[in-house]
């Protein structure tokens, strides 16, 4: 029953500077260019992308609230759009308005809802937070969860997951900024229940992505080394090397220490993938940036390719929707 309930669901697809929906079960497709493949127990080729919202800058991790409302960031580059410091937009199914929620949103990139309807945001660098907040969307009152590292910003908090337990993962890369870079790798941390951050992965090279299987046994890890910490001030049309692209699996113990176990795909030489979500069978919804072929790559737990859905543009993330 909960598999069907899965299936009978809606994906919010991120890319660029618009927010995309695809229903899993439509029976109709607006654009013959955009068609879905492989295994049609994951998605039927007759599925619909539909476009929700266009007026962005560079949208982000969208999260979907309980009562079905999708919040996402609009990532508005400083040296592109001005001292703006990005946004939080609200889209609301039912009426088909997207408001701002939040504006500045301290550049948040990543959101993600607590078992407690609470929207968690990483926000990055370029006059951004460089933190993680929490916010009561009831009361409207947010808080800080985690600002410092031993006693040093964090470089730019990109995306997060939750664990059963309620344990918060984060990854902390930097792409863009003038702020110093005060934390000496890139890595992923973890804060507990009581508050406590702890730095559990630093062999990721430049993490982006995160999510955790249903099983709780594992944790991917997007490494996305675009070769650059501040991509706003290379000249234009300068060539960089580039690193790691790939989707990495960790073992994730009872304690939430994790532990590399394998490079699940490696995208190279192409650009590889942003954001991902994880469904109740494991299988992995990943945004690829690959401009050969863009889109979300379905993977089975591990690594083969199950299904294709394409974006007409370079997608950044991806979400479940409810209801």
């Amino acid at each position: 029953m909960l598999k069907n309930w899965l299936r009978s669901k809606i994906l919010f697809l991120i890319s660029s500077a618009a927010v995309f929906l695809i229903s899993i079960h439509t029976p109709v497709i607006s654009d013959t260019t955009l068609i879905p493949s492989g295994d049609e127990s994951i998605i039927i080729s007759s599925s619909k992308l539909e476009k929700l919202f266009d007026s962005g800058h560079f949208t982000e991790g969208p999260a979907v609230a309980f009562n079905g409302t999708v919040y996402f960031s609009d990532i508005t580059f400083t040296h592109e759009s001005g001292m703006q410091a990005g946004h939080i937009w609200a889209y609301t199914p039912q009426t088909g308005q997207t408001k701002i929620f939040r504006s500045p949103s301290g550049m948040s990139n990543g959101l993600k809802f607590d078992s407690q309807g609470r929207l968690i945001a990483a926000e990055g660098a370029d006059f951004g937070g460089r933190r993680l907040t929490r916010t009561d969307l009831q009361t409207g009152k947010s808080e800080i969860i985690a600002g410092l590292y031993e006693s040093k910003p964090f470089n730019s908090p990109n995306d997060i997951t939750i664990d059963e337990k309620g344990r918060i993962y984060f990854s902390d890369p930097r792409y863009v900024g003038h702020e110093p870079i005060n934390q000496p790798v890139m890595g992923v941390y973890r804060i507990d229940p009581d508050g406590s951050i702890h730095r559990i992965i630093i062999d990721a090279e430049k993490p982006n992505g995160v999510a955790i299987s249903p099983n709780q046994k594992t944790l991917y890890v997007v490494c996305h080394n675009n070769g650059t910490t501040n991509e706003s001030q290379l000249p234009e049309g300068t060539s960089v090397h580039k690193g790691r692209m790939a989707l990495l699996a960790y073992d994730l113990s009872m304690d939430g220490a994790a532990t590399f176990r394998k490079v699940l795909v490696d995208y190279a030489p192409q650009d590889g993938p942003d954001g991902l979500v994880v469904d109740i069978e494991g299988n992995l919804y990943v945004a690829v940036r690959d401009v050969m072929r863009p889109g979300i790559y379905v993977y089975s737990p591990e690594g083969v390719e199950r299904a294709y859905i394409p974006t007409p543009n370079l997608p950044t993330n991806v979400a479940f929707g409810r209801g």
